[in-house]
Parts: structure tokens; C-alpha cells; sequence
């Protein structure tokens, strides 16, 4: 009896640990986790001072904090945790606002677009390499070329072939 108590607690111990052991082979899936308000440079770029407090919500969305005993700044918090990787990303950005409620000032991890940036046009075109017109052919008005079917069917079209179809 005592032998039998003896072997079902080494059993059941032995069980216990054998479920907190993971090899090394197996790894599970880790999600990646994104939390607060993305914000980018063309987003920031967009930020005059003097904008009213509606027209930089327009531009960068409602903040992720409004203090309620700082009323003239919002803050704009963005973290990423790479679930593969497991590196952690983080940024901050405040907009501060003046007395008159208008935009005074900007800081945080995101860069303020230069003058320069502003005051020239960007062109926001991306060029598509078709690969099967080339130049010539292309001004001269020609079509491309259309591809021909395989002389050998394929294997549903031998089957209903076979079938009379």
C-alpha cells in the first residue's frame, strides 16, 4: 500500500513536469501588438501654427491623452511589440496649444517637416514597369503582345476532352 501511494505521487509529480517543459523546436505563434495613434511625417508635415484645435484633430486624429488639469496639451503615444522578434518600439508626441486655443508648439520622437519641404511640390506618382511593351512599340501606338496558349492541354481539358465535352 505504502509502495503503491509512493509510485502514483511520483507519477503524478513526474506528469506535472513533464507539462512545463517545451522544447526547444517548438515555438509558438506571438502576435504583434500595436496600440495608440500612428502617426507619420506627412501627417506632422501637415501642422501650422495657428491651427485651431479641430483642424490638428482633422490632420492627426483624436490623441490618445487629454490631460484634464493640462488642458493645452494632447498627447499622441504609439507602441509596437514585434511578435517575432519581441522588440519594442515607442514614440511620443505632444501638440501644445496657446491661450487663444491655437497651436503654439509640436515635440515628441516625430520630425517637424522643413520650410523647403512645405513650399515645394512633391510629386506622389509611382512608375509600374509592365515589362512586355517596350518604348518603341509603345509610341508607335502598338498594343502588347497577347501570349499564346500551350500546343500541350492541361489536365482538365484532357479529361473533358476524354469525356466528349
Amino acid at each position: 500500500m505504502r509502495h503503491t501511494r509512493f509510485s502514483l505521487l511520483a507519477a503524478f509529480a513526474l506528469f506535472m513536469t513533464g507539462c512545463a517543459y517545451k522544447p526547444s523546436f517548438i515555438n509558438e505563434y506571438k502576435i504583434d501588438v500595436q496600440q495608440g495613434n500612428v502617426l507619420t511625417q506627412d501627417m506632422v508635415a501637415q501642422l501650422k501654427p495657428g491651427q485651431t484645435r479641430e483642424q490638428v484633430r482633422f490632420i492627426l486624429g483624436s490623441p490618445l491623452l487629454t490631460d484634464v488639469f493640462h488642458r493645452e496639451r494632447w498627447d499622441y503615444v504609439y507602441y509596437f511589440r514585434d511578435g517575432s522578434t519581441r522588440k519594442v518600439q515607442r514614440r511620443q508626441f505632444s501638440v501644445f496649444f496657446g491661450a487663444d486655443h491655437r497651436l503654439s508648439r509640436v515635440s515628441g520622437d516625430v520630425e517637424v517637416a522643413a520650410t523647403e519641404e512645405l513650399t515645394t511640390p512633391q510629386a506622389r506618382t509611382r512608375v509600374i514597369d509592365l515589362g512586355a511593351i517596350s518604348e518603341q512599340d509603345a509610341a508607335a501606338g502598338m498594343p502588347a503582345p497577347v501570349e499564346e496558349e500551350s500546343e500541350q492541354p492541361g489536365f482538365f481539358r484532357r479529361m473533358l476532352n476524354w469525356v466528349g465535352l
